[in-house]
């Protein structure tokens, strides 16, 4: 049984009430909560806030809200203690979905996709990522002692593009794990981590209001 969970914090420094911040003419919130009422492999649905507004408006939704303690909705609060903290109130989950608000161009086909293939591959936990510039391979960063050394090796900054090896960004729309073995060891990156590949607009993540605008403006298009 899936259990999703929506965090959405009433503080927020790039947008104000971001959460709630109008997208066409429904909340951002709206998007992912639709998507996630149109999965077919989520059994229930929790926004997690601190924020009474945010958490009226998830109810009027029809889905269950959960109110978080302040300590838990800071700007240096982490999604794993968010997790746990909800995880606590719904023990008779199996398995859980994270979904952030703030990714209103993942749509139920991506949730259902993504669970099938955690499923198949028998994953501990999945990432939803999109393809990244393989050359932030050859970058460097300072020892403890001030000298350069590779970011992942000092073997990468010296190979031809073509020989470096894919990489991955998570772009922070989909989270799925194991109930049992995140309580064992909150992380979303398992030891048996699967992932799940979407492209640029589906991984397009709001932070800043320019992200804002550009989400308005590709939704103009799409109608």
């Amino acid at each position: 049984m899936l259990l999703a969970l929506i965090p959405a914090r009433g503080g927020s420094k790039g947008i104000k009430k971001k959460n709630l911040a109008l997208l066409g003419d429904k909340p951002l919130l709206y998007y992912t909560i639709k998507a996630a009422k149109e999965s077919k492999c989520i059994q229930e649905i929790v926004v997690s806030s601190e924020d009474e507004e945010i958490l009226e408006y998830a109810k009027s939704q029809g889905i269950s809200t959960l109110k978080r303690p302040k300590e838990l909705a800071l700007d240096t609060s982490r999604s794993d203690e968010v997790v746990e903290h909800c995880l606590k109130h719904y023990p008779n989950y199996e398995e859980f979905i994270l979904l952030q608000a703030t990714s209103p161009f993942r749509r139920a086909e991506h949730i259902d996709q993504a669970y099938r293939k955690f499923k198949e591959e028998n994953a501990q936990s999945l990432i939803s990522v999109c393809a990244y510039e393989k050359t932030i391979l050859k970058a460097f960063i300072l020892s403890e002692r001030g000298y350069l050394k590779g970011i992942c090796n000092d073997s990468f900054p010296f190979m031809p593009r073509q020989e470096l090896p894919e990489v991955f960004m998570a772009n922070g729309a989909i989270y799925l794990g194991k109930i049992k073995n995140f309580l064992k060891n909150p992380s979303f990156l398992a030891q048996q981590t699967s992932y799940f590949l979407m492209d640029t607009l589906s991984s397009l993540d709001i932070d800043e209001p320019s992200d804002l605008q550009k989400a308005n403006e590709i939704l103009k298009e799409q109608k």
